[in-house]
């Protein structure tokens, strides 16, 4: 199967306030098809968001090569790039990023605005199809506020998908939402990359929602290196192994607490 976007040896540099440079990625190599589930995983500062903006078209590398679609993307203007990524990318974040002002309806419709052959009415349609893909038909008029945490990921994941994009790019996608709601969001965002035959890009530091992935990738030093399905299962498990250990470590001081011996803060 033919990429649909090829990064090679890309490097990026940025200049930090003391006057020294940091290098953020040294040299990554990665290759995406249509319909293919990525996740990429890593520490914070290790520049998984920087990678994504590159991906994305927000940013250029200083160095390497960029091919979109068998396009180069270097070779671009920057209106060039800003059509293609309007039309070809559809961008998740961790913060909703909605405008708490419009509506679910006018929120989902802000994409459709740069299409102009798109009249209202059309632009009314299509939100409001995207809209009830995601389960929220009956509440088009309603405001942010009125939504919950995954109520309003869904808004934000209707606005990215309304143009039908070629590549769904969510940055840490479940990070401000609870262990259950960010499953459904996860399972949502599967579904409808599926049916588009998109491909989706998930930065996260969740092993749970990167094991969902087809290829899973870690970011290590500003390389990417591709962790195996056997990899990413171990650490999950050790992951979740963990947190069972920090809730047991937490039940003394607790108990404590409630007994009236020692002091322990909640």
């Amino acid at each position: 199967m033919s990429s649909l976007l090829e990064l090679k040896d890309v490097t990026r540099t940025v200049a930090l306030p003391n006057g020294s440079f940091l290098e953020i990625l040294k040299g990554v190599n990665l290759s995406v098809s249509e319909g293919e589930r990525v996740a990429i995983v890593g520490q914070s500062g290790t520049g998984k968001s920087t990678l994504l903006n590159i991906i994305g078209m927000l940013d250029l590398p200083d160095s390497g090569s960029y091919f979109f679609n068998g396009q180069d993307v270097a070779s671009t203007s920057e209106s060039s790039r800003a059509t293609l990524r309007g039309d070809s990318f559809g961008f998740v974040f961790q913060q909703f990023n909605l405008f708490m002002t419009r509506s679910a309806l006018s929120n989902v419709e802000v994409p459709l605005l740069y299409a102009s052959d798109l009249r209202l009415l059309k632009r009314h349609a299509l939100a409001a199809e995207m809209l009830d893909r995601v389960g929220l038909g009956d509440r088009l008029d309603s405001m942010p506020s009125e939504f919950s945490g995954g109520e309003q990921q869904r808004v934000a994941i209707a606005r990215a998908l309304v143009r039908r994009p070629k590549v769904i790019l969510a940055d840490e996608p479940t990070g401000a939402l609870d262990l259950n709601t960010g499953k459904l969001v996860m399972e949502l965002l599967e579904e409808v990359a599926a049916e588009q035959n998109a491909a989706l890009i998930v930065i996260t530091h969740d092993m749970s929602v990167a094991a969902r992935a087809n290829t899973v990738y870690e970011i290590i030093d500003g390389r990417l290196h591709r962790v195996t399905a056997e990899s990413a299962l171990n650490q999950l498990e050790s992951s979740q192994l963990s947190e069972v250990v920090d809730e047991a470590d937490n039940v003394a001081p607790v108990a404590a607490v409630i007994e009236g011996v020692a002091d322990a803060e909640a």
